[in-house]
């Protein structure tokens, strides 16, 4: 429980850190953060790999770059689904979610989460 709350943490901060970063990407308050990293793992978790699993074809045809169109896709949703984030279009989702990854990737490995 203890691993899946710092990597939920670990989440949170990435965006945070992403947001800063990406002029397309904004929040209104942490807890709007917060709640967008939940909702974000909870796809990630759910709803990610059925669409990886109907999407293969187009991904393997792409060379695996779908991959990046599924995530910020996932990362575009969940700018509709809460209040206080706004991401403006699906390219500034897709850099968002690249970018999230790698940051979330970096911080895992300072943290030793995962």
């Amino acid at each position: 429980m203890k691993k899946y709350i710092l990597g939920w943490a670990v989440l949170t901060l990435a965006i945070l850190i992403v947001a800063k970063l990406v002029e397309g990407i904004q929040y209104a308050s942490l807890e709007s953060l917060v709640v967008a990293s939940l909702i974000l793992s909870l796809l990630n978790l759910l709803i990610r790999p059925v669409l990886v699993m109907l999407t293969l074809p187009l991904t393997f045809l792409s060379f695996g770059l779908f991959i990046f169109v599924l995530n910020g896709l996932l990362f575009y949703f969940v700018g509709h689904l809460v209040d206080g984030i706004v991401i403006v279009s699906l390219e500034t989702a897709v850099l968002g979610a690249f970018l999230v990854t790698i940051v979330s990737w970096i911080l895992n490995k300072i943290v030793g989460a995962k």
